[in-house]
C-alpha cells in the first residue's frame, strides 16, 4: 500500500426520507438566502421540489431558484451561475439533481467567492480556489458520485474542452433511494454503469499488487453489476437502487483510491468526445472501456487477469482470464440494452475523432500510457 492522507469532509444522511427527518434541522445553520438549483425540471414533475421547497420554508429561508443546469454542464452556465449567486448574496446553494447539477454548483460556488476566472486559475495558473459558497447536494440520479467530491466534469464550449475542475465540496449529501424512482430506466442504467466505470478505472492503476483497496472494489464491481441486473427485472426494487446509489458515492469518495494512482484513460477520452457530440457520459464509457481494454490488456495482464477472476469468476491461464473478464465486460454491457458502437448512439460523422484523439488528455496510471494515434485507433474501433 503507498502512502496517503485521507479525509472526506461530507456528512452524509442515507435512505428513504433523510430530508424529512433532518433537512429542515440543518438548515438552521446556514444563512437565509438560498440558491435552489436544478436541471430541467424533472423535480417539479416527481414531487421532490414540492418537498424540498416545505422544509425550506419550514426553516425560514428565502428560495431564489436557478434552473436550467443541462447534462454535461458549460462554463457560460457555471458563470451564469456564479452571477445568480452573487447578485442574489446567497448564503447556501442547495443542488438537487444528479452529477450535472452537482458539479455545476460546485464551480458556480467557488466562481461567486472570487473575481478571477476560475478555468484561468486553474487550467493557465495553477491555483485553486479556497473561498465557497456553502453547499448541500441532494441526489436524485446516481451514478456520478459527484456528492463526496470537490472535482466537477465541465464544458468550455469555446475552446472545445471538457475537463475536470475543483470547486467546492459539499457540506451535507443527501441520498434517497427514492428520489431516483421515477428516472428512466436507460438513465438508471447508464448512471450504474458510470458507476462501475469509476471503479474500474481506479482498479486498473498503480499498484498492480493486491491490496485492500482493490479488495473492497472488486466487491463493489461485483455488487454493482449483480444490482444492475436486478433492476433489469425488476426497475423499482428499492434494495438494488439503495445498494447502487451508495456504491456510487464509494466510487468516487476516495476510499476506494487511497494508496492508488489512478488511470481514467477511458474517462478523458470519453470527456473530449463530449466535449464535441455532446454524447451521454455512461453511455459512451460504455463503448470505450472493451475496446479500450483490448489494447492495453497484454501490457497489464496479472491485473485484467485478476479481473477476470475475481469480478466475473472467469478461469484459466493469465491470458485466457483476462480476455474472458473483457468479453465477460462486452457481454454484459449488451446485456444491459447499452451501445456498443458510437453509431449506436446516434455518432454518425467520424470527422471529428482526429481533434478528439488531439485534445484528449493522456494518463500515465495504467499498465500503458497511449498515443494520442493510439486513441484515434480506438475511437475508429469503437465507431
Amino acid at each position: 500500500m503507498n502512502n496517503f492522507i485521507f479525509e472526506n469532509k461530507t456528512k452524509v444522511y442515507f435512505g428513504r426520507g433523510c430530508a424529512k427527518e433532518y433537512l429542515t434541522y440543518l438548515l438552521k445553520q446556514y444563512g437565509s438566502n438560498v440558491m435552489l438549483a436544478y436541471g430541467g425540471g424533472s423535480i417539479k414533475k416527481n414531487g421532490v421540489y414540492t418537498e424540498l421547497m416545505e422544509y425550506l420554508k419550514a426553516a425560514g429561508k428565502m428560495v431564489t431558484e436557478f434552473s436550467g443546469i443541462m447534462s454535461n454542464p458549460t462554463y457560460a452556465k457555471v458563470q451564469e451561475g456564479a452571477r445568480f449567486a452573487k447578485d442574489n448574496h446567497i448564503d447556501l446553494i442547495i443542488a438537487v439533481g444528479g452529477g450535472s447539477v452537482i458539479d455545476c454548483c460546485k464551480i458556480i460556488s467557488a466562481q461567486a467567492k472570487t473575481d478571477e476566472d476560475i478555468w484561468k486559475m486553474e487550467f493557465e495558473h495553477h491555483t485553486y480556489p479556497s473561498g465557497f459558497v456553502p453547499m448541500i447536494a441532494i441526489v436524485t440520479a446516481s451514478g456520478t458520485g459527484a456528492e463526496m467530491n470537490n472535482g466537477a466534469v465541465i464544458t468550455n464550449e469555446e475552446k472545445k474542452i471538457k475537463a475536470g475542475l475543483l470547486g467546492a465540496q459539499a457540506d451535507i449529501a443527501m441520498l434517497d433511494p427514492d428520489y431516483t424512482m421515477s428516472l428512466p430506466m436507460t438513465q438508471v442504467i447508464s448512471g450504474a454503469f458510470d458507476t462501475l466505470s469509476h471503479c474500474m478505472e481506479t482498479y486498473f492503476g498503480k499498484p498492480e499488487e493486491n491490496n485492500l483497496s482493490d479488495d473492497m472494489n472488486e466487491a463493489i464491481m461485483r455488487s454493482v453489476i449483480r444490482n444492475m441486473r436486478v433492476l433489469l427485472d425488476d426497475s423499482q426494487n428499492y434494495e438494488a437502487r439503495s445498494e447502487l446509489m451508495w456504491a456510487s458515492a464509494m466510487g468516487e469518495n476516495s476510499i476506494l483510491k487511497i494508496g492508488k494512482i489512478t488511470d481514467f484513460q477511458a474517462h478523458q477520452i470519453e470527456h473530449q468526445l463530449g466535449a464535441y457530440t455532446d454524447c451521454n457520459h455512461g453511455r459512451g464509457l460504455a463503448v470505450i472501456h472493451p475496446v479500450l481494454y483490448r489494447h492495453i490488456y497484454k501490457e497489464g495482464l496479472s491485473r485484467f487477469a485478476r479481473f477476470g477472476r475475481n469480478v466475473w469468476g472467469a478461469d484459466g491461464t493469465d491470458e485466457e482470464t483476462a480476455l474472458a473478464g473483457i468479453n465477460n465486460l462486452a457481454d454484459f454491457i449488451k446485456e444491459m440494452g447499452l451501445p456498443t458502437t458510437f453509431r449506436e448512439m446516434g455518432i454518425t460523422d467520424t470527422q471529428c475523432f482526429q481533434a478528439v484523439a488531439d485534445s484528449t488528455n493522456v494518463t500515465a496510471g495504467c499498465c500503458k500510457k497511449l498515443s494520442h494515434e493510439e486513441i484515434y485507433q480506438i475511437l475508429m474501433e469503437a465507431f
